[in-house]
Order: C-alpha cells, then sequence, then structure tokens
C-alpha cells in the first residue's frame, strides 16, 4: 500500500488536483446514490394515499401524510392539493414553478461531475507534458547516460495519464447514469402529478 502511494507522488504536481476531483466525484456519486433511489422520491405511503382518492374530501387526509414528508414528490403534490382549488391552468403554472426547484434539486452536483470527467483527463495530459519536459531537460543536462533520472521522469508522465484517466472514465459513466436516472425520476414526477390534476379536473366537472 506504501509503494501504491509512493507511485502515485511520483505523478508530480498535477496529483493535486486530480486528488480534489476524485474525491468531488466520490462524495457526489455517494450523495446521488443516495438522493435518487426512487423509493426515496416516490415514498410509498403517498404513493398509495394519492391511487385511493376519490374525491375532494379525501385531500386533506393526502395532504396531511405528504406534510409528514420532505422531498420532490411531496412538494409537487401539496402545491396541487392546496390549490385545488384554484382554475386548472393556475395550478399547472404552480406545478411547473415548483418543478423547475425540484429538477435543479435532483440534478445538484451532475454539472461538477461532467466537469470532472472532461478535466480530469486533460490534467493528466498535463502531468504527462510535465514529466516529458523533465526528461527532455535532463537528456539535455546530463545526456542519456543517466537511466534513473530518465525513468523518473517517463513514470510521471505515465502515471498523471493513467490517473485521469482512471478518475475521468468512471467519472463519466457515472454522469451519463445518473443524468438518465434524475430525467427517469422527473418524468414519473411529471406523469403523477399530471394524474392527480386529472383527477381534481374530473371532481371539478362532476360538481
Amino acid at each position: 500500500m506504501i509503494e501504491f502511494y509512493q507511485s502515485l507522488a511520483q505523478g508530480g504536481i498535477v496529483m493535486i488536483p486530480l486528488s480534489i476531483c476524485s474525491i468531488l466525484a466520490l462524495a457526489i456519486i455517494i450523495e446521488k446514490f443516495i438522493v435518487l433511489r426512487k423509493r426515496k422520491v416516490f415514498n410509498p405511503e403517498i404513493t398509495s394515499v394519492l391511487k385511493n382518492i376519490a374525491s375532494p374530501d379525501d385531500f386533506p387526509l393526502a395532504l396531511s401524510v405528504c406534510n409528514n414528508y420532505n422531498g420532490p414528490f411531496s412538494h409537487l403534490i401539496i402545491i396541487i392539493l392546496q390549490n385545488f382549488h384554484q382554475p386548472l391552468e393556475d395550478i399547472k403554472e404552480d406545478v411547473a414553478d415548483q418543478a423547475r426547484q425540484e429538477i435543479n434539486f435532483l440534478e445538484r452536483g451532475l454539472g461538477i461531475l461532467e466537469t470532472v470527467a472532461a478535466i480530469a483527463p486533460i490534467l493528466g495530459l498535463l502531468g504527462t507534458v510535465f514529466g516529458m519536459i523533465r526528461v527532455f531537460g535532463d537528456i539535455s543536462t546530463q545526456g542519456v547516460g543517466d537511466a534513473a533520472s530518465l525513468s523518473s521522469g517517463i513514470s510521471e508522465a505515465l502515471i498523471s495519464t493513467a490517473v485521469g484517466l482512471s478518475i475521468g472514465i468512471p467519472t463519466l459513466v457515472f454522469y451519463n447514469y445518473f443524468f438518465q436516472r434524475a430525467n427517469s425520476i422527473i418524468l414519473e414526477l411529471e406523469k403523477i402529478s399530471n394524474e392527480l390534476i386529472r383527477k381534481i379536473r374530473a371532481f371539478k366537472q362532476e360538481s
């Protein structure tokens, strides 16, 4: 293990920003795994009470259940239930405004993941350039006879590139995964919200 960290340290100064990138990416990946769990977003109790709404008289119970939970799902449903007496177009505008805030919450941190995925390989290439500059500098001053110095510079070049790619590639994979997962949740939120609004429309037409 010590030898592993020593070999990473040979990657040069770019290992510092690469380390920061890896920590940021790991923290966001863990957070997204927690936040974007469908069971966490779509609380079963809220889903159940919404399915059992048969008349406006059921709205207070549904509202009280939603108030017990904090999240995008409950926030959107609360907006609809609290304003069900308003014209449908006004309800839709309120839902759209709230949905934009919830989308920002669901996609929070994905921009950082995308940035890390883009710059980590570039930082690795920068480390390669620094390592090769060092190699050619050693050659110009000492010739090609100092194998230890040359291997150290080449090692710096190769390690930084390998680390940059090792951070960038999985980060890009996780970014695409979480982006698609967030979009799937957003579409499901939109579907459930529209179903509830259609119920409200039907209740108003019956009254």
